[in-house]
């Protein structure tokens, strides 16, 4: 079986190309009028998606008020800038061009990859570095990342699917409003139909609805080994309220969620029984990952309540900008290009990481399956031996 670091990211747009970008545009980062650096923290603040935008943003902060209480950043203190797209392309291109408006020397996000294809174009322009949170390799080259992308998401999913639920037959549900739910679908479609898996059905649903009972009982309907459901987690949470056991009576769900539904939102959302019905692609939670306790601890010290889902990768990503800013002496886009495009064994809370400079990806990139214990996501323990992971 594959191992979960063995699968590769895309590496489809040049660095040099992205320096040039940089190079060109305006560069509101080199701004030195302002007596902060301001650092925008994109994400969906509002909305049906606002549980996972909160955690971003106390993620950053909590990285923003460490390095201030410990003496700034090339002499001033940083001043994180809310940027809600609500997770909407529209909301978010509006907000984008405000925040960049007022001048930005950085930005962490988006997270959706339908709004950060509008919106990261945007910062680019501006001479504004990302550090993307998307997961749809269509952003690849727009700033840089470390988050897994579909490429390294998707080759994971489908050999969870064939290989560990030794599934011979899979049903697909799908999100067909976002780029990242329909590439990330079509991709495990594809392998799975490369492996001799059976695909019985590929159904596109539209977010937002107050049930998807309906398009569970077309699906269930084939006798599928398992349904896979490329959505995000509102969507998800509804799915795992309403699905029903393979035999009637029984607790075999055959329920696999993708990386979209990776939020404690669908916990909440879904209820702790109904959310447990399904093993969810993601990550390690906050706490699996080896040495978070100080962070775990620090984070519930300031906001009194666990770090969210996404907590760690804002926390991360805006360390991984800052310290990039200190290596060059400057937040200029085109030196924080180049410098970050060659970073190799850099320290996290998420791990280690190495950057692809063709692509600006995490390579390689930990995608784990996760199973809903005590209303916290947690590595699923069987998946993790089976595969051979460290967790």
């Amino acid at each position: 079986m594959a191992s979960i670091k063995q699968v590769v990211g895309a590496m489809s747009i040049g660095v040099v190309a992205l320096a040039a970008t940089a190079a060109c545009s305006s560069n509101s980062s080199s701004d030195t009028s302002s007596a902060t650096w301001k650092i925008g923290v994109e994400a969906p603040l509002t909305g049906d998606q606002s549980n996972l935008g909160l955690g971003m943003l106390q993620g950053a902060q909590l990285a923003a008020e460490q390095l201030n209480s410990a003496g700034g950043v090339l002499g001033r203190k940083i001043e994180i800038i809310q940027i809600d797209d609500a997770a909407n392309a529209t909301t978010g291109v509006a907000a984008a061009n405000s925040a960049i408006s007022q001048g930005l020397n950085g930005v962490v996000g988006p997270y959706n990859s339908s709004v950060g294809a509008q919106t990261l174009p945007l910062y680019l322009k501006a001479g504004v570095v990302p550090i993307r949170l998307t997961s749809d390799n269509s952003t690849d080259g727009m700033g840089f990342t470390l988050q897994p992308m579909t490429s390294q998401i998707a080759p994971v999913t489908a050999n969870a699917l064939s290989k560990f639920y030794k599934a011979k037959s899979v049903g697909i549900i799908y999100d067909s409003s976002q780029n990242y739910t329909k590439s990330t679908s079509a991709a495990v479609k594809a392998d799975l139909e490369k492996a001799g898996v059976k695909v019985t059905s590929y159904q596109a649903i539209t977010p937002g609805q107050g049930s998807y009972a309906d398009t569970l009982q077309q699906v269930s309907a084939k006798n599928p080994d398992m349904i896979y459901s490329a959505v995000y987690y509102p969507e998800g949470a509804k799915i795992a309220q309403e699905i029903t056991p393979k035999t009637a009576g029984n607790s075999n769900y055959r329920c696999l969620l993708d990386y979209a539904s990776y939020d404690s939102g669908y916990i909440t959302n879904a209820g702790q029984a109904a959310a447990q019905r399904c093993n969810v692609v993601g990550v390690p939670a906050p706490t699996d990952f080896s040495g978070s306790a100080d962070k775990v601890a620090a984070f519930q010290q300031q906001f009194k309540q666990p770090p969210g889902t996404w907590s760690p990768y804002t926390y991360d990503s805006l360390n991984f900008l800052i310290d990039g800013a200190k290596a060059v002496g400057s937040f200029n886009s085109a030196q924080l290009t180049s410098h970050l495009s060659t970073v190799k064994q850099w320290q996290g809370w998420t791990g280690t990481v190495s950057i692809e400079p063709r692509s600006g990806n995490r390579e390689p990139a930990t995608v784990v399956v996760t199973v809903v214990t005590d209303g916290e996501f947690h590595v699923n323990a069987a998946w993790a031996q089976a595969v051979g992971a460290p967790y």
